[in-house]
């Protein structure tokens, strides 16, 4: 008898200690906010790094590394700062997600989607430039918002603000990448149907550009190409590229960052 009552002591503890573990797991997935400008909100003294969100109708939260800066909390879902993470990658690979989010990474387009969707906030997207030589740019745009899957996460920008130039509209008239779906290597949304340069005809921008965009015809913004060092970042298409910052043949760029706050809609304004 007292073998069987220590053998239900000794389940009973483990069951416990299931549980315990259990509801310690939940506690670690669990929301600390519905984006990172509400918990900046929340925690003005908060610093930046990996929380856990959950926006609204999104039934599973997940992780998103969130930059504090004095004018508010941003969700940081592009970096590159090195050659580390290979981002010459496939559609599913942009829809989920890939990288550190402590460091280089794409936060995925499904995510980012399931952010801009709520009917009640407006989003402001950032795109931080760092060059070679110590210097620094950024461009902000209102009413960011992406599409749907079905629409190819149509990329929709509003007013632009900054010192690095509107590249997304285009170093010239005619290469607006505003409205434009997501493109990769096994997934063709640009505008080239060819495109033609000189005497060359292009079909599809990933090729030549490398990585996943919103190209249109192909563009002056492609961020997500081939990481390049010092003293080799001068001549590739495939590069980091914000034209209307850094023009010369092309240049690309020693950092990027992509991340968006949001703002409350304005229920007296048309």
């Amino acid at each position: 008898m007292r073998s069987l009552v220590g053998c239900c002591g000794l389940i009973l503890a483990f069951l416990l200690s299931c549980t315990e573990q259990a509801e310690k797991q939940r506690k670690a997935v669990s929301s600390q906010g519905t984006d990172c400008t509400q918990i900046k909100a929340l925690s003005p003294q908060a610093s930046s790094g990996v929380y856990v969100i959950q926006p609204p109708g999104v039934k599973t939260p997940f992780k998103v590394h969130c930059e504090m800066r004095p004018d508010g909390g941003w969700t940081v879902f592009q970096r590159r700062s090195g050659g580390a993470v290979y981002f010459n990658r496939k559609w599913a690979a942009y829809k989920n997600g890939f990288g550190n989010l402590t460091q280089d990474h794409w936060l995925g387009l499904k995510k980012v989607f399931s952010l801009t969707k709520s009917g009640t906030k407006k989003w402001i997207m950032r795109v931080d430039l760092w060059d070679h030589d110590g210097g620094t740019a950024f461009a902000e745009y209102r009413d960011f918002t992406l599409g749907s899957g079905k629409a190819a996460f149509k990329l929709h920008v509003g007013k632009y603000r900054g010192n690095a130039g509107d590249a997304i509209r285009g170093a010239y008239p005619g290469i607006d990448q505003n409205g434009y779906g997501f493109s990769t290597t096994d997934r063709d949304n640009d505008g080239c149907s060819p495109c033609i340069f000189g005497d060359i005809a292009q079909r599809e921008c990933s090729f030549s550009d490398g990585g996943g965009w919103w190209y249109s015809t192909c563009g002056s913004a492609s961020l997500n190409g081939d990481w390049h060092p010092a003293g080799d970042h001068i001549g590739w298409a495939s590069g980091l590229h914000w034209q209307t910052w850094k023009t010369r043949a092309p240049y690309s760029l020693k950092a990027t960052r992509m991340m968006i706050k949001s703002v409350l809609k304005d229920p007296t304004r048309i």
